[in-house]
């Protein structure tokens, strides 16, 4: 059966690669016996964001892959917001992450976006005490601050007297990575430089989602044979993920040994970091982190942090960037929201959340950004019960659910004929606040109970950065570079986005 799905792949990807490059047919052929799966997986692999849109407009917001005869499994790929409500919030427990979900995604071990059921329950618990202590969201500001002041600024200086381009995409990787380890362990892990050095630990990071994706999109049978033979993409896993394992321990312990020698009760705001914040109250009486397993379960909870807070905050900043610098009204309307808001004296001054949440024009500029370009632009789910979704659908325990985030953005039926238009003015109401839409229309911070705890925090740091970059520089993206987004678990841009950065005169 493996020899069967591997060689059906292989020619499906190689001989079928001609046929969807001339084919002016419809967006997804249902074959004999191997039924949509062909089409699906070589779409999946070239352009997995724009075929679903395409596939997904063409069926109105939902369509049913026809389980393969080889594979015996059927998929649902949907943009509709009434099927979203109902998978993501109505009937939640019955759309878990499920089993091929945990598989593909193992290096995260039992973190909370891995888990369902009580132990999912018990991390979001402890994640919320946490993230909402006012503690810590003084301390996220300035873990935000001191990395502009130090990091960003420096950076960018560098750039403008050379003269020379830069990538801002990786620029604003190395600044989030920064920040959530300061966030997480409460040290800076210095990727941001002038010299732009290669630290293993983020390299292995990158290296890690991209062989997750891998796994997304290529049948369970390939992988595991890769991952049987220790080569390929499975074997840049294996070195990547004992890499990166070796520095989260590193850093438990050096949390241990801190914590030790110094005895806080963590009320220094200062000290407020999220592994010593879990050491210290033992979890809210969640877990015991004496017990010998206990360096395990931080680890887990650890890297799914990173995952939340480094790629999501820098895919969200890069398209960001790119749209304002392709819309110079936009830019410009924005700096006449910082002048107004924020300028006393000639200078910029701002203190916290107060000042920043008056910004609401820039809030609807990154909520438009994160409407076109939601930074996880897929979902997907498994099925504990037959059920049937309100497009009239059916689902089964064979049947994958994907939905996707990325269509919902690009569908006249959601967002009305301009959907494709950048317009930030979408989101202001009449009164000039933030228009307030269902997450299971917006859904860039996910839907239900599993909405992102991280959201004010991740709004509040894009904004210190924007503030930054736009008040002091004038953003050129580089003539001529590609712009689409990447096939990966986060939404990149494939090519990076190169820049050239000149200062604000007065």
């Amino acid at each position: 059966m493996v020899v069967v799905a591997l060689l059906c792949f292989f020619f499906f990807y190689f001989v079928l690669s001609y046929w969807m490059k001339n084919k002016n047919s419809k967006p997804v052929t249902d074959w004999p016996i191997v039924g949509m799966l062909p089409g699906f997986l070589l779409s999946a692999v070239q352009r997995p964001h724009d075929s679903s849109t395409s596939t997904l407009r063409h069926f109105r917001g939902t369509v049913e892959f026809k389980s393969s005869w080889i594979l015996n499994v059927g998929c649902v790929l949907t943009s509709d917001p009434m099927n979203i409500n109902h998978i993501l919030s109505k009937n939640f427990a019955n759309y878990p992450k499920g089993s091929h979900f945990r598989e593909v995604t193992d290096p995260l071990g039992d973190g909370i976006f891995r888990s369902d059921s009580d132990v999912w329950k018990a991390q979001r618990k402890l994640m919320l005490t946490a993230m909402h202590d006012k503690r810590f969201e003084i301390f996220s500001e300035k873990c935000t601050w001191q990395k502009v002041e130090k990091g960003l600024i420096p950076v960018l200086e560098h750039v403008y007297k050379l003269g020379m381009e830069v990538d801002l995409q990786e620029l604003f990787q190395r600044f989030t990575f920064d920040v959530i380890c300061l966030l997480v362990f409460g040290f800076d892990s210095n990727s941001l430089s002038v010299e732009f050095p290669e630290i293993p630990h983020e390299k292995a990071f990158d290296d890690i989602e991209k062989a997750v994706f891998t796994r997304y999109i290529t049948p369970k049978a390939y992988w595991k044979l890769l991952k049987w033979l220790n080569v390929g993409q499975e074997k840049k896993l294996k070195e990547a993920w004992e890499i990166f394992d070796r520095f989260l321990y590193d850093s438990i312990s050096a949390s241990r040994e801190k914590l030790s020698r110094s005895k806080s009760s963590m009320e220094n705001d200062e000290e407020f970091n999220l592994i010593t914040a879990f050491l210290v109250e033992e979890g809210g009486g969640q877990t015991d982190y004496t017990c010998e397993n206990s360096n395990k379960i931080l680890r887990d909870h650890a890297f799914n942090l990173m995952a939340a807070g480094r790629d999501t905050v820098s895919s969200c900043l890069t398209w960001f960037v790119w749209l304002v610098a392709i819309n110079p009204s936009i830019e410009t309307k924005i700096l006449e929201e910082i002048k107004e808001k924020l300028l006393i004296n000639g200078e910029l001054r701002f203190s916290g959340t107060k000042e920043l949440n008056a910004l609401v024009y820039l809030q609807a500029v990154f909520c438009e950004t994160l409407r076109l370009y939601p930074s996880v632009p897929f979902n997907n789910k498994s099925v504990v019960q037959p059920d049937v979704l309100p497009s009239g659908h059916r689902v089964d325990q064979k049947t994958k659910v994907l939905i996707s985030f990325y269509a919902m953005g690009r569908m006249k039926q959601i967002w009305g004929e301009d959907c494709l238009d950048f317009k930030p003015e979408r989101w202001i109401t009449e009164r000039g606040g933030i228009m307030h839409v269902p997450s299971y229309k917006f859904t860039a911070f996910n839907a239900g109970p599993r909405s992102c705890i991280g959201k004010d925090m991740s709004f509040i740091q894009m904004k210190i950065i924007a503030v930054a970059l736009l008040w002091n520089y004038h953003i050129q993206p580089v003539e001529g570079h590609p712009i689409l987004p990447k096939s990966s678990v986060v939404l990149h841009m494939k090519y990076g986005l190169k820049v050239r950065v000149t200062k604000r005169s007065g």
